[in-house]
């Protein structure tokens, strides 16, 4: 399975916009050139998470984006689905049906087996996305990256925050 660009873009401005403080936003300018993005494609991906109502949007000059809800309520698993939609990543196109050694008008009584173990790996993937809120990555991040990368990161942000 390969996701699109566009889901690790929005985790990651999911994460930089879960620093800002109560009533900013960041456009995204700022966070294309903090990522180093181009800035088109990331509005489309912006765009979808905006559209899932995670982040909320405001237009002029110190507009951009903020989360709408707190990141303790945002999970990997809602921005991912933001970003790739909620289909299952697997689907059974019934191709067993197509065995030249099974009888006319035979007819499965269950799904495929194959089916049913990618729907049960589809399934363990959404529940540990699903379990990883955005609070927890940015713990992980405030403990991983080193503290002046950590500052002057939250300081370039708050200088173009609006």
């Amino acid at each position: 399975m390969i996701l699109k660009s566009q889901v690790e873009w929005a985790l990651h401005c999911c994460a930089i916009l879960a620093g800002l403080p109560e009533g900013r936003y960041l456009s995204t300018k700022a966070l294309a050139e903090f990522h180093g993005l181009p800035k088109e494609y990331l509005s489309k991906a912006l765009q979808s998470v905006s559209q899932a109502s995670l982040v909320e949007t405001t237009l002029g000059p110190s507009g951009g984006y903020r989360l709408a809800r707190p990141p303790s309520e945002i999970t990997f698993l809602d921005i991912v689905e933001a970003v790739e939609g909620k289909a299952r990543t697997f689907t059974c196109n019934n191709i067993r049906a197509n065995n030249p050694c099974r009888p006319a008008g035979f007819c499965d009584t269950k799904p495929c087996a194959v089916a049913r173990v990618m729907w049960q790996a589809d399934e363990a993937w959404r529940n540990t996305l699903r379990g990883v809120r955005l609070s927890d990555l940015v713990e992980t991040l405030g403990e991983e990256v080193p503290p002046d990368i950590w500052k002057g990161s939250y300081e370039w942000v708050l200088k173009r925050a609006g």
